[in-house]
């Protein structure tokens, strides 16, 4: 097996090539370009030197990752019969260089030749200093999440009108349409480099675009900041709570808000069953507010941080879908969610049911009675059909009626509570959460009160003034609006 030497062919100019690379390249040896898309090929044409492109390879397969894969496999095959052979990339072989990244994680005699990258002609051109932050993702598979309005990102790879839209969408999602951005084209190429100051909403419009295109964002400068991310929340946490922080906020305690958990936590299910996206999203960072406060009182205290979080959730996340990252087959949903009880509870050592009940939290009486429920059916203690629910729910309602018969308070109260369980339990079996079936109703009475008063100021008179029949009366007109 003979030796790869990996080349950087520098940004474009053929005067940017190094004396190492301009040494390989008249080497005598046999020549691999991974494209030929690039000026600096030109030295080769100019002194006659032989090379085989793997251009071909993109029009073949269906995706990078592929041609990536089989790039490497024709460099090993090849290395196979020389004792040197010579592999070159654009810019520098060790920035967003996928072959290379894959040829190094291989068992293989390599030697890697710098040259300079499209970095430094970028930021040359555009006279950005990078000593603040700078990213580096690749266009052809971004993600928003890659996205940091905190730094300045080169996104590379915007090759073709597809990749340059699709990052245009992206773009917009976070930064707005009128943000504006650099193209850049063919940097550090002597009278053929480009720059472009564009918003956005006008990056699909460019049509010179190709292998030596980059596209440049500007971090968000504090006076143009109409977006915040996680990390501007954490920031502003740290800053209630500090030494000049808000008198109010320096003074709660994780038990001092903690209904609030509870509270925002009702108005999210409250905007989900109104169908209110606005006030959902709202609610959202209510709740997420929340997270972040206890997490910067934990932090302060020496207990937790916000990473402790993140990564436990991550784990945990992971830990309960084998399915997914550790190639575990399901058949359907119900086998995800008996997984996921299983390793939860393997996880949390159960050594029986009894402690499997009592930890579950303090929970809403009614949220809690479903979940002691399903926790007694895991291990089969259950009806075996929904008439049992039923047939419980009449004798409960029964034995209710002969409490109120006897006038025993303590009595009335226990049995109450049976004939809750027991509907939460026909709940249950209608796969019908009592909690939010109960709050719908809720929502449904006052909305029926506000019409009856509707109705009342229009004859004149208010609820309190008038008899039952004449409430009863507007509360079943109410039902009928």
């Amino acid at each position: 097996m003979g030796k790869i030497y990996i080349i950087g062919l520098g940004p474009g100019s053929i005067d940017k090539l190094t004396l190492g690379a301009a040494e390989r390249i008249k080497s005598g040896k046999k020549n691999f370009l991974r494209t030929e898309e690039h000026p600096t090929v030109e030295y080769f044409r100019q002194h006659n030197i032989p090379y085989e492109s793997f251009d071909y390879i993109y029009e073949r397969e269906e995706n990078l990752d592929k041609v990536y894969e089989r790039i490497v496999e024709e460099l090993i095959k090849a290395a196979e019969w020389e004792d040197e052979i010579n592999y070159y990339v654009p810019g520098n072989p060790l920035l967003a260089e996928k072959t290379v990244e894959i040829l190094l994680s291989k068992d293989l005699d390599l030697e890697v030749i710098s040259g300079m990258s499209f970095i430094e002609p970028i930021i040359e051109s555009l006279g950005r200093d990078p000593i603040n932050g700078l990213k580096i993702i690749d266009g052809s598979d971004l993600d928003q999440l890659s996205l940091d309005i905190h730094t300045d990102i080169i996104i590379t790879q915007v090759y073709n009108q597809r990749i340059i839209n699709e990052v245009k969408i992206a773009l917009s999602e976070i930064y707005g349409d009128e943000y504006k951005v650099w193209i850049i084209n063919s940097a550090g190429i002597d009278s053929q480099e480009e720059v472009y100051n564009i918003p956005i909403y006008e990056l699909d419009r460019m049509e010179n675009v190709g292998h030596l295109t980059s596209l440049y964002v500007p971090k968000l400068e504090e006076k143009d900041r109409k977006i915040f991310d996680f990390k501007d929340v954490i920031g502003i946490m740290k800053i209630l709570r500090g030494e000049n922080g808000c008198p109010w906020d320096l003074e709660q305690t994780h038990e001092s808000i903690r209904q609030s958990v509870i509270e925002e936590a009702y108005e999210v299910v409250d905007a989900i069953d109104n169908e209110d996206y606005d006030s959902l999203m709202e609610e959202l960072g209510d709740l997420l507010l929340q997270v972040v406060f206890h997490s910067q009182m934990a932090d302060e205290e020496g207990y937790f941080n916000i990473i402790d979080i993140t990564s436990a959730l991550v784990n945990k996340l992971i830990y309960r879908h084998p399915h997914i990252f550790l190639e575990k087959n399901v058949d359907n949903s119900s086998d995800v969610v008996y997984n996921w009880n299983m390793l939860k509870d393997r996880k949390r050592g159960y050594k029986n049911l009894t402690e499997k009940l009592k930890d579950l939290p303090k929970l809403p009486a009614l949220l809690k009675a479903s979940k002691l429920q399903d926790r007694a059916a895991d291990i089969g203690f259950d009806w075996e059909d929904i008439q049992g629910p039923l047939d419980k729910i009449k004798e409960e309602y029964e034995e209710v009626l002969e409490a109120m018969k006897k006038s025993d308070d303590m009595k009335i109260e226990e049995e109450i509570g049976d004939l809750l369980f027991a509907v939460v339990n026909l709940s249950r079996f209608l796969k019908v959460n009592p909690e939010v079936a109960l709050n719908k109703t809720n929502n449904k009475f006052i909305k029926r009160i506000e019409l009856m008063e509707l109705e009342a100021e229009k004859m004149g008179k208010k609820l309190e003034s008038m008899d039952l029949q004449e409430m009863d009366e507007l509360w079943n007109r109410a039902k009928d609006l």
